[in-house]
């Protein structure tokens, strides 16, 4: 069964307009190129510090096997992960899955 991610990050006061660029620039293709679905990306209208993402995945086990591809790939660790951890804290990113009522326009 499809399910849902929701992702909420906070990144550091001041740097949403970087983040917001980099997600569109490098990490949504990135991940698009390795099969990962990305159905949405937002950023708070009256909360500035808040960026939002959802990701669609078919089931766990292609979960597993897109996380695998993204997140052990060289081109990320080298390129990613540094600029990531400029952005964000651990403690400050939100992720709750989330599966499609029967009459969710997303599915």
């Amino acid at each position: 069964m499809a399910f849902f991610e929701l992702r909420i990050y906070r990144p550091q006061p001041g740097q949403m307009d970087g983040w917001v660029k980099i997600m569109e620039e490098q990490i949504i293709p990135f991940q698009g190129s390795k099969g990962m679905v990305v159905c949405g990306s937002f950023r708070g209208e009256t909360d500035q510090s808040v960026y939002v993402w959802i990701r669609r995945f078919e089931s766990e086990e292609r979960r597993e096997a897109q996380y695998k591809a993204v997140y052990r790939d060289d081109w990320w660790k080298a390129n990613i992960e540094p600029i990531w951890q400029e952005y964000h804290r651990r403690e400050d990113i939100g992720v709750t899955r989330l599966v499609a009522t029967p009459r969710s326009p997303m599915q």
